[in-house]
């Protein structure tokens, strides 16, 4: 049985405003004011603690931005809004996605595992084609837990199966990785690509599969 590795979407695969180093960071709502017209300052009011029921599925993205964006100036449609802030925040990480393909292309069974609501789950998976990369995405509103919670690894588990090896995790979140450990998966935290493919275990399978190419 090949071991499951998962990787969280943002700040892994998919750039972050919130890396570490600064010169790292990427931000979607850069040109907000002029596209949109709002400002992305007053914009970040969205993300308070009812956020995380939109995260859960517990709340439609659709309806929870109906009621929020008039009171920041928008007066254009919510689905046009949506389609702007998908399409630019989905800035991949080309370099991991080449050695996500190698380890692919060796076997691995590879996954997702991340805090989304539905409407970007699917637009990740679909619209970004990562279903050519991974066997399958786990994340928060369709699990009803999110990470860190003991829960959302327990129900990943459910999805998975029996393991030979720990699950193989990685995630820029410090507070997710330490739950992760604690959980029984190999949980690693990611910065940079080397955080990967400098993982025993990844640089064993890459090299591997370049031996096996050449």
């Amino acid at each position: 049985m090949s071991r499951a590795v998962l990787f969280d979407v943002d700040g892994v695969l998919v750039h972050s405003r919130f890396h570490p180093n600064e010169g790292a960071r990427r931000f979607w709502d850069t040109h907000l004011l002029e596209d949109m017209g709002v400002d992305p300052v007053r914009f970040q009011q969205f993300f308070g603690a009812d956020f995380d029921q939109v995260i859960m599925g517990k709340r439609s993205f659709v309806n929870a931005l109906d009621a929020f964006l008039p009171s920041v100036g928008y007066k254009g449609s919510t689905m046009d809004f949506i389609g702007y802030w998908l399409a630019r925040d989905s800035q991949l990480n080309r370099q991991l996605l080449e050695v996500i393909k190698r380890l692919r292309a060796g076997g691995a069974r590879l996954y997702l595992a991340t805090n989304q609501e539905h409407l970007r789950a699917s637009y990740l998976w679909n619209e970004l084609k990562l279903s050519h990369l991974f066997d399958d995405m786990f994340y928060a509103a369709r699990l009803g837990a999110m990470k860190p919670d003991r829960e959302f690894f327990r129900r990943v588990e459910d999805y998975l199966g029996p393991q030979q090896e720990p699950p193989l995790f990685f995630d820029d979140s410090e507070r997710v990785i330490e739950a992760g450990n604690k959980y029984g998966w190999e949980s690693v935290l990611f910065n940079h690509i080397t955080d990967c493919t400098g993982h025993p275990w990844v640089a064993a399978r890459l090299h591997l599969a370049t031996t096996n190419h050449a």
